[in-house]
């Protein structure tokens, strides 16, 4: 029995910034009160990920264990802990959902006081107690920490599932494909008969196609240099695709004069500045862009604040506009019921020891990496 007991277990550690992944024998401790430990069973590589291999999120401290998109089975409880039992299925939420604070009862966000996203530093503060290696302290990351064979995770960070749910694919909806299909769903509220543009064809692009098909959108152009991505892309529901650099002019404006005074939604999933201005290839009247990607430390955009004058509309995403402890279940009931395909996202399916290469299939900007 490995109740109340340290566990030790392989995960992947990250020592420092820009290095690759280092798999090391690590201690879990038990959970404390209000927190679960969980046994991982899939995790997804997601850009954020890459993103915190840089170092470029401040919410990252060295060493640390990434990852934050997963399923597994909780193991064992701490004490006071309710609504999770050993055996649950659940997927981790890197958004957490207290359910009492101002934020989660208001229907307009999808945010937690507790969360270290957006709001001033989350009460749900990265413990150093939980993982050892080598004798050192490991961080955690995004209330999460799934790049390991067991985590422990607050309760208000964890969700239960169907437990007829099946313990693979539907590990992306903990990040990438509810982000993506949830900003075309709930943030942009996409309309029958619309049309629609997504810039960046990568996971989580591929899911807001998903999201602006499942929601009627009439015409939608995917947007990527990478035309390996075009087949995809049109098998999930994009009518045309397009890559910028077949053109001698900014793509904003091939799209707006295309569609005769622009899309009315335009989705960027790719976090680079020069995409994010693409609100010019929205409608001049009444075009709706939303924000996905994460940008570098540092970045800034600008435009001329005209183009808002005639009823453009600039919104961000973040998971999809879902809140993780009311939606993720459905989510998980939706895919049983087979309204989305999960499988057609993931590329590769690694083993954790393979997880530099699966990095390395991510920045190649050619796949979505499963972890078993």
């Amino acid at each position: 029995l490995t109740t109340g007991q340290v566990i030790k277990c392989r995960a992947a550690v990250s020592w420092q910034a820009n290095e690759p992944f280092s798999i090391e024998e690590v201690e879990v401790a038990p959970p404390e009160a209000h927190e679960i430990r969980i046994k991982i069973v899939a995790a997804g590589i997601c850009g954020s990920d890459e993103h915190g291999v840089r170092g470029e999120l401040k919410e990252v401290t060295f060493p640390t264990i990434l990852g934050h998109e997963a399923v597994g089975i909780v193991e064992s409880i701490g004490e006071e802990v309710k609504d999770f039992k050993p055996g649950d299925k659940v997927i981790p939420l890197f958004m957490p959902q207290c359910e009492k604070c101002f934020l989660c009862t208001d229907p307009r966000s999808n945010l937690c006081i507790t969360s270290l996203i957006g709001g001033p530093g989350g009460l749900l503060a990265p413990k150093s107690s939980t993982f050892t290696c080598k004798g050192k302290p490991l961080n955690l990351f995004a209330n999460t920490s799934t790049f390991s064979e067991y985590t422990v995770v607050d309760e208000k960070a964890a969700v239960k599932i169907d437990d007829q749910a099946p313990l693979d694919n539907i590990a992306l909806i903990g990040c990438g494909f509810s982000t993506g299909y949830g900003s075309a769903i709930n943030t942009a509220k996409v309309k029958p008969g619309s049309t629609c543009a997504v810039f960046g064809l990568g996971g989580v692009g591929l899911a807001a196609v998903m999201g602006c098909k499942a929601a009627g959108a009439a015409h939608i152009i995917g947007v990527d240099i990478n035309t390996g991505k075009f087949d995809l892309a049109k098998e999930l529901g994009a009518t045309e695709c397009i890559n910028p650099k077949d053109f001698d002019k900014p793509i904003s404006q091939v799209l707006l004069e295309q569609t005769g005074g622009g899309l009315e939604f335009v989705f960027e999933c790719i976090g680079k500045t020069d995409t994010m201005v693409s609100i010019n290839a929205s409608n001049f009247a009444f075009g709706t862009t939303v924000i996905i990607g994460i940008s570098a430390p540092g970045s800034t955009i600008s435009f001329d604040p005209m183009i808002f004058l005639t009823g453009r509309t600039l919104k961000s995403s973040l998971f999809g506009g879902w809140k993780g402890k009311e939606s993720v279940p459905k989510l998980v009931t939706d895919y049983m019921e087979q309204k989305f395909d999960l499988n057609k996202l993931i590329t590769h399916r690694l083993p954790l020891e393979k997880i530099n290469e699966g990095f390395e299939l991510l920045r190649s900007g050619k796949s979505t990496v499963l972890l078993k």
